[in-house]
């Protein structure tokens, strides 16, 4: 596909300095101008300020000039204006009001990771050493962002604009409530969701495995248990073991790994699911707030505050 991946994300908050300071504990390295970075893929997180937490910008990857050609085209069709300056598109979804810039940047390539070893029936891959995970002893940090969701109130028009427009394809639905997006091989890289008013629901970030979600996270909770939101699960759409957690802006954030590859369109068929099916596979319910968050009345009304999560 044109389009290789999604390089960084802008995200509004009321408080920057205290959303900042999480996201350092949460394992992403800040830099002076307000930028994070991932081990893997550089700088991708920007925190700034803004009445109400939100996605304020996306910014994909893509290979070409024709790829920004093709992409402004698309969008002319559905009646969007796209800006073309030199190695960037730029544009804006009517109903979130989140721009998405296509930049041409290089492909991102992981170095390989050693495979876990995990014993099982028949199977030893570990002997005369203990796990790898319980060795480990540095602060967990992320690989790479995966994903951001984002609510809408107008469902169908901003996955038209992310799917017809820029060109994203579709991996699953959520029937009448969302759509799994990507714009690289990984699964998702936006989820789409029905909602009465724009927010950022979460951000999602790749660890090496399913010891690391669980490490960074009881960090995360040691002097901040109130930061717990769900799991240790695994999703149904994406296959990702997951673990989230909130940010003093409200915005939930997501440790995840091992998530579903597809890089040939044609053998993945996209499904429409329903139910608790579209959130997990399995693990412990999902709480209410996650389904909807505690401060949707106060996003709805304008009346969220910087205190909100802390």
């Amino acid at each position: 596909m044109a389009l290789h991946r999604l390089t960084s994300i802008t995200m509004g908050v009321p408080n920057v300095a205290q959303t900042a300071s999480y996201y350092t504990d949460f394992g992403l390295t800040g830099e002076a101008d307000g930028w994070f970075t991932t081990q893997d893929a550089g700088r991708q997180l920007r925190v700034v300020h803004a009445p109400t937490r939100r996605l304020v910008e996306v910014r994909i990857g893509v290979d070409t000039p024709d790829d920004l050609a093709a992409a402004a085209s698309r969008l002319k069709r559905l009646g969007v204006d796209a800006a073309v300056r030199d190695t960037a598109l730029t544009a804006y979804d009517k109903a979130t009001a989140v721009r998405a810039v296509l930049e041409i940047a290089p492909r991102l390539v992981q170095d390989p990771q050693p495979a876990t070893a995990y014993n099982g029936p028949g199977r030893t891959e570990r002997t005369g050493t203990r796990a790898p995970g319980l060795l480990r002893t540095g602060q967990v940090r992320p690989r790479k962002l995966g994903h951001a969701v984002v609510g809408t109130p107008d469902l169908d028009g901003t996955t038209a604009f992310f799917r017809e427009g820029l060109g994203f394809k579709a991996s699953d639905y959520v029937k009448d409530h969302g759509a799994f997006l990507r714009c690289s091989t990984d699964h998702h890289n936006i989820l789409v969701l029905a909602a009465p008013v724009t927010y950022l629901h979460h951000t999602s970030w790749q660890v090496d495995d399913v010891d690391d979600i669980g490490r960074g996270a009881a960090a995360m909770l040691e002097d901040h248990p109130e930061r717990h939101v769900w799991g240790l699960g695994r999703h149904h759409a994406g296959s990702n073991f997951f673990w989230y957690l909130k940010d003093p802006a409200g915005t939930f954030s997501e440790y995840y790994s091992d998530m579903d590859c597809i890089v040939e369109d044609q053998l993945w068929t996209p499904e429409v699911l329903e139910g608790a099916k579209g959130l997990f596979n399995w693990g412990p319910p999902p709480p209410p707030s996650f389904l909807a968050p505690e401060d949707l009345a106060a996003l709805m009304t304008g009346s969220h505050n910087s205190t909100m999560g802390s």
